[in-house]
């Protein structure tokens, strides 16, 4: 029992001389390798980190865009809409009273909502057996001001103007309603094909149909360009509503408030009697959630294909790289030097590589590649695609890429240094 611990303190040592003699090695291997050598392995290192980090965070980057895109422009911040068992808002005007004094809240857009369709050729028609060039899709009765104080709809008109409030037979209509735009013909998925500013078009609502002019085409990545938009008294008299309760207010908050909190007053003011009152996150289509979640798993797919390159690629290195060496390293063997500080020495060259790979990477994410993409972000046909990278997410990553190297260091090494001290000084 007396010799348990001299013995343990003892081997405690010499692992710790095998780890100075293995760094003393590897650095001494990392000067005299060729330099071209050494920078296209930490290349391949460093697009390996990228690729880790680069393809999941593009696809999540997809959705995130989508996601801003259909808070910015159509829900708010806050979103109260419609029960379910109800037709519109009750005591619509005491609850944007209640939100346009609340500290937190800066601008309040109030809607009001039906599904409707529009026609483009009804005048061309000389038979009722003609085809209808229509579409359907929802119709927003808006404010134009409000809404443009809290959605910016203004800013995504691609063709003609936006409304004003004067207007009371101008429509707005989503680029998704259009042939041009989103050039599909499938069966239950209808698009208007002859149409442009200055066309009438009919719109029939609840019944009742009306005479427009196309004033102007939105395009916003969001769920409203699957909509028109006309103004608010217009529809109110169209669906013969005779009060002010609309279906919708979208509520944008002063910066650095928390939806929450005023979600949490209005609950408490028990506004959810009479409306349902949703957080911009809760408000998202569930779709776009699913989808989050999928492209976060082709991400990591992905990712692992280009992981498992990189450590074969450093299992090759490092086994060639000792093979070729054996002769070296069996002189190393004779002349007393441990194995264990040999595996070390190779380890270590493996994880310089994955340092090297990782920091560089880490600059290029964050200093470069990831702000580009919040200037320029990627036109995917339904959303703003940026590059979704956290510290956390590239933290992550970056030792799963260290184990990895780490490993397939290791192995090599191994194998090469047990081999017959003799039979590798004399290269059999």
């Amino acid at each position: 029992m007396h010799n348990l611990y001299p013995a343990k303190k003892h081997k405690f040592w010499n692992y710790i001389q095998s780890v100075k003699i293995g760094i003393f090695l590897a650095s001494k291997d990392l000067k005299r390798a060729n330099k071209w050598t050494t920078l296209l392995i930490v290349i391949v290192m460093t697009l390996t980190f990228l690729n880790l980090i680069i393809v999941s965070g593009i696809l999540i980057g997809i959705l995130e865009g989508a996601t801003d895109a259909n808070k910015s422009r159509y829900t708010g911040d806050l979103l109260i809409s419609t029960l379910q068992n109800k037709t519109y808002i009750d005591k619509s005007e005491y609850i944007r009273s209640l939100l346009e004094n609340h500290p937190s809240v800066d601008k309040v857009s109030m809607r009001y909502q039906s599904s409707g369709v529009i026609e483009a050729n009804y005048k061309n028609r000389t038979r009722l057996t003609d085809s209808v060039d229509s579409a359907a899709g929802l119709v927003f009765g808006i404010d134009p001001v409000k809404e443009n104080e809290v959605t910016n709809l203004s800013k995504y008109i691609i063709e003609g103007e936006y409304l004003s409030p004067s207007d009371t037979d101008k429509i707005l209509i989503g680029a998704n309603l259009l042939y041009r735009y989103t050039p599909i013909d499938s069966p239950g998925f209808y698009t208007i094909k002859d149409i442009k500013i200055g066309s009438r078009i009919r719109l029939i609502v609840s019944g009742t149909t009306r005479e427009m002019t196309v004033k102007g085409i939105i395009k916003s990545k969001s769920d409203i360009d699957q909509g028109v938009f006309i103004n608010g008294r217009e529809l109110k008299k169209i669906i013969g509503r005779d009060d002010n309760n609309v279906d919708a207010i979208a509520v944008r908050m002063k910066k650095d408030t928390d939806p929450l909190l005023l979600k949490a007053d209005l609950v408490n003011q028990s506004i959810d009697k009479y409306s349902k009152v949703q957080t911009w996150e809760e408000a998202q289509p569930k779709f776009l959630n699913d989808m989050r979640v999928t492209f976060s798993l082709l991400g990591d797919i992905i990712g692992s294909i280009g992981l498992a390159v990189a450590s074969i690629t450093i299992f090759i290195i490092i086994f060639v790289n000792a093979i070729t060496r054996r002769r070296y390293i069996g002189i190393l063997k004779g002349i007393g030097i441990h194995s264990s500080a040999i595996e070390i020495s190779y380890i270590i060259q493996s994880l310089f590589y994955a340092l090297c790979g990782i920091f560089l990477g880490s600059i290029l994410i964050f200093f470069i590649i990831k702000p580009y993409f919040v200037i320029h972000p990627i036109n995917f046909p339904f959303s703003d695609g940026i590059l979704v990278a956290t510290f956390i997410g590239t933290l992550v990553r970056g030792i799963i890429l260290f184990t990895a190297t780490l490993i397939a260091g290791y192995i090599p090494a191994r194998i090469v240094v047990k081999q017959n001290t003799l039979d590798a000084i004399l290269g059999r």
